[in-house]
């Protein structure tokens, strides 16, 4: 079972609570990213590309803490950059689970085998492994070679620890429908107990512009990859079913950024783990004053082609604890991978793309030049 009853559980427990409240925005997943430094340079990824003064930031285990017990979400996937690069990586880990939390540690694997023994099992904590696809697929998207097989290597390790192991694929739009499909085969067959698989987000500071999905190629891709593994039941996925329906044109939903708030060294990120337009010094500032009309697909040039599950899964989590039932027949019978798609949303309205990236960085530097200075003087006195 790629998401344990326990899980389930708790999360499901989280949702009705929210629901009999009547709030309508509320948190699922945190993203906490405690730094952006990374040991690869994937062509496709708009976090790594920051000056070397913020690239040396770090969240402290307080400031990790913190945010956990501020945003109160069950579930929280540490990211990054490259997660172990932090020497203190395993206190933040503890921490969260001594919560109650469920913990996915993102991470590219190259320190996995030197740092496991930092960690233990337990039904709180999964490592997330990054694998974009077979030998050939996952080096190239990583842009270095031998990664793939150093993942490898550390996925089986942990597995032999007793570790929970998820890998998380992105695809692109070079994506082959019947080579991903043997792909999730073999990491089945590897023992990694669940998938998550998105579409790649067109990140403005990426590198690689070329690769990323449009939303039309992202269900006509998900649907041919989908029926090749009856509908997705072949495989297990460590997401909702109505999320993978929702990836293959099957239902219409709206994006719920607020489901997975984002913590940086900048504070918390404004709309979402994808954009950042600005930030926000607290949780409660993030979720009240945040424009969240102004984005998502159909409001925003940048969103129009979004689908990742950063944005949606938590709409499909909600959808799904209002209406159990449809969940439970796409679950049974598997992806409908054929036939008219849900209507699209239309984009004619969406406000044009606002390029405000380097604003925060541009603060940020000021503030680290401010606080040099300031420990310059107090030495010299």
């Amino acid at each position: 079972m790629a998401i344990p009853l326990l899980q389930k559980a708790h999360v499901g427990a989280y949702v009705v609570r929210q629901q009999l409240a009547r709030r309508r925005r509320y948190p699922l997943v945190l993203m906490l990213e405690p730094l952006f430094r990374c040991n690869l340079a994937c062509a496709g990824c708009g976090k790594i590309d920051y000056p070397a003064e913020i690239l040396d930031r770090r969240l402290s285990v307080a400031e990790c803490l913190e945010a956990v017990d501020e945003c109160g979400a069950p579930v929280v996937s540490i990211a990054g950059g490259e997660p172990l690069l932090h020497k203190e990586i395993e206190a933040i880990v503890a921490g969260i689970v001594a919560r109650r939390k469920f913990v996915y540690l993102c991470t590219n694997a190259l320190l996995m085998q030197k740092r496991i023994a930092l960690f233990r099992p337990s039904p709180y904590f999964v490592w997330s492994v990054h694998l974009d696809g077979d030998r050939a697929m996952h080096d190239a998207s990583v842009c270095e070679t031998g990664v793939y097989e150093r993942a490898i290597a550390a996925i089986r390790a942990a597995k032999e620890r007793g570790f929970r192991v998820n890998i998380n694929c992105t695809l692109f739009n070079d994506a082959e429908p019947a080579r991903v499909a043997r792909f999730f085969d073999d990491v089945g067959a590897l023992g990694v107990d669940g998938i998550t698989v998105s579409p790649g987000y067109a990140y403005e500071r990426a590198p690689d512009q070329a690769h990323f999905l449009s939303r039309t190629r992202t269900k006509q891709l998900f649907r041919d990859i989908l029926q090749r593994g009856r509908g997705g039941r072949a495989w297990s996925f460590s997401q909702s079913s109505l999320f993978l329906d929702f990836l293959a044109g099957n239902q219409e939903y709206r994006c719920t950024p607020w489901g997975n708030p984002t913590r940086n060294v900048f504070g918390w990120q404004r709309p979402c783990y994808l954009l950042g337009e600005g930030y926000a010094q607290t949780f409660r500032e993030l979720m009240d004053e945040t424009d969240w009309d102004a984005y998502g697909t159909g409001n925003y040039e940048k969103c129009a082609d979004c689908m990742v599950h950063s944005g949606y899964e938590a709409t499909a989590v909600n959808d799904a604890v209002r209406h159990p039932l449809k969940a439970m027949a796409v679950s049974l019978r598997g992806v409908r991978t054929s036939g008219p798609m849900a209507p699209e949303i239309a984009l004619a309205k969406q406000r044009p793309a606002q390029y405000v990236f380097s604003r925060h960085v541009d603060v940020e530097l000021s503030k680290i030049a401010v606080t040099k200075a300031k420990a310059k003087q107090s030495t010299a006195a």
